[in-house]
């Protein structure tokens, strides 16, 4: 089945790179809002939610206050990854959450509003 590259953006009110980095790479910080619980092991990330659902990625590149992509290693197509990767707007000095990630086509919306949805959460547990 035939994916389609999907791009977010979305504007976080905060001015700690610090805290925007903690909370896309650390298990700490994608447990707040991404994942139930989140158990790293150098690059492979098993990322858990509820009691049942668990999904293994790959740390496939990474820099420091940039940006951080990972791979599902149950992922058919191995060109297919999730990016997040933060911003920053000089003239607000806001900080934006850039989010690629790849869905069937007949599932875009669905992906998208499952993002908001993250984000939402994200910006609520860390006051962005």
């Amino acid at each position: 089945m035939k994916r389609e590259k999907l791009h977010l953006e979305y504007l976080l009110n905060a001015t700690s790179r610090n805290i925007i980095w903690s909370a896309i790479s650390t298990p700490t910080g994608l447990e707040g809002w991404f994942a139930d619980n989140v158990i790293s092991d150098d690059k492979i990330v098993a990322f858990h939610w509820g009691k049942t659902e668990k999904r293994e990625a790959e740390i496939i590149a990474i820099r420091a206050y940039s940006f951080i992509r990972f791979r599902w290693l149950d992922d058919e197509n191995e060109r297919d990854y999730f990016e997040f990767k933060m911003t920053k707007n000089e003239l607000t000095s806001d900080y934006v959450l850039e989010i690629t990630d790849f869905a069937p086509l007949d599932e875009i919306n669905d992906q998208k509003e499952l993002w908001d949805s993250q984000i939402d959460t994200l910006r609520r547990s860390g006051g962005f």
